[in-house]
C-alpha cells in the first residue's frame, strides 16, 4: 500500500511540474480577485485617457472585476510613470503610456525610474502617425513646396507643439534635420492650444496626431501635407507620406501601451497581454476606436520590448542631433 501512495504521488508531483507556469501559480481564475488600477500619466479627456477608459471597460467586462482610470498628468507623463514604477508588482497597478515614455529617456537628465528596469511591457495598444499639417494661408500644397518656402524665407516659419518633448515637438526637430531647412518652433500648454494657435494663424504649421485634427481638416480650417507613417493613413488615403513626399528617413508613431510593474509575474503579464490582444481585435473595439479617428494595434510583451527599445533609440538620435534637454 504505501508503495502504491509513493507511485501515485511521484506520478502527481511529475505531472504537476510540466503544468504551465501560470497553472502553477495558482490558475488563470485567481487573477483578478480585486480591482485593477490603470494609471493614465495625462489629463482626462485627451487621447490616451480615451483609450484607457475604452480598455478598461472592456476588461472589467472580460474579468468582472473594476478597472479604475487614474489619471495623473503632469511633467510629460513622468509623475504617472513614477507612480507605477514605485507599486507592486502583482497586476493590480498598470500604466497606459504614449510615446513621450521612449522619448523621455533621452530628453530629462535624470528620470525618477528605470525604464527598462522598474517596468514590464504588456502590450500595445495603438499606433498613429502625425500628420504635417499647414495654416490654409500658406502659400504652399505639397512638402516639396513647404521646404522651398522655408529656403527662401527661413525667418517666416514658425512650428507649434504642445511642450518640449511632444512628439509634435521632436517631429519638428527630425523634420529640420532631415531637410535641412530652419524655422522656430513655439511652445504652448498642450497639442489643443497649439493647434488653436495654428487655426488662428499663430504659427504656420504643426505636426500633430490624427484623431484631434480630422474634424478641422474637414472643416478646411487646416491643409494636410503628410503623414509620418510608413503607409498612408486609412482616415486620410489621399495624404502622401513623408516617404512620397520626399523625405527620407522620417516616421513617427504616436503609439499607446500598457506596463506593469516590474516583478509583476510573467503569467499575470501574458493573462493581460492576452485579453488586451482579444479586445483589439473585437469589432466593437474596433468600431470604438475608428470613431476616435484610431486603429487598434496591439502587440506580444516580447513584441513591445522590442518595439519600445527601438522608440528608445530613434528619439535618442533626435534629441541628440536637435541639442535637446530639459533640466
Amino acid at each position: 500500500m504505501p508503495g502504491r501512495l509513493s507511485t501515485a504521488m511521484l506520478g502527481f508531483v511529475v505531472a504537476f511540474s510540466t503544468l504551465p507556469a501560470w497553472a502553477q501559480s495558482g490558475g488563470a481564475q485567481s487573477y483578478p480577485v480585486r480591482p485593477i488600477r490603470l494609471v493614465v500619466p495625462t489629463a482626462p479627456g485627451g487621447g490616451v485617457d480615451t483609450l484607457a477608459r475604452i480598455i478598461g471597460q472592456a476588461l472589467t467586462t472580460a474579468w468582472s472585476q473594476q478597472v479604475i482610470v487614474d489619471n495623473r498628468g503632469g511633467a510629460s507623463g513622468i509623475i504617472g510613470a513614477e507612480i507605477v514604477a514605485r507599486a507592486p508588482g502583482d497586476g493590480y497597478t498598470l500604466l497606459i503610456t504614449p510615446t513621450t515614455f521612449s522619448s523621455n529617456v533621452s530628453l530629462f537628465k535624470k528620470l525618477p525610474y528605470d525604464p527598462h528596469r522598474d517596468f514590464i511591457p504588456v502590450s500595445l495598444v495603438s499606433k498613429e502617425p502625425n500628420i504635417l499639417v499647414v495654416h490654409p494661408s500658406l502659400p504652399v500644397k505639397s512638402v516639396k513646396e513647404l521646404i522651398a518656402l522655408a529656403r527662401r524665407r527661413p525667418a517666416d516659419l514658425n512650428f507649434g507643439f504642445g511642450g518640449v518633448g511632444s512628439t509634435a515637438s521632436l517631429s519638428g526637430e527630425l523634420f529640420k534635420l532631415r531637410t535641412g531647412i530652419k524655422m522656430t518652433g513655439v511652445s504652448y500648454k498642450g497639442n489643443g492650444p497649439a493647434v488653436a494657435a495654428l487655426v488662428a494663424g499663430e504659427v504656420q504649421l504643426m505636426f500633430v496626431g490624427l484623431p484631434p485634427t480630422l474634424p478641422i481638416l474637414k472643416a478646411g480650417k487646416l491643409q494636410a501635407l503628410a503623414v509620418t507613417s510608413q503607409e498612408r493613413s486609412p482616415f486620410l488615403p489621399d495624404v502622401p507620406t513623408m516617404a512620397e513626399a520626399g523625405v527620407s528617413g522620417f516616421e513617427v508613431t504616436n503609439w499607446v501601451g500598457v506596463m506593469a510593474p516590474a516583478g509583476t509575474p510573467d503569467w499575470i503579464v501574458q493573462k493581460i497581454s492576452a485579453e488586451i490582444i482579444k479586445i483589439l481585435a473585437s469589432p466593437a473595439t474596433k468600431e470604438r476606436f475608428k470613431f476616435h479617428g484610431v486603429t487598434p494595434d496591439s502587440s506580444t510583451p516580447d513584441e513591445f520590448v522590442k518595439f519600445l527599445n527601438m522608440e528608445i533609440e530613434r528619439w535618442d538620435q533626435v534629441v541628440k542631433a536637435a541639442g535637446l534637454q530639459v533640466n
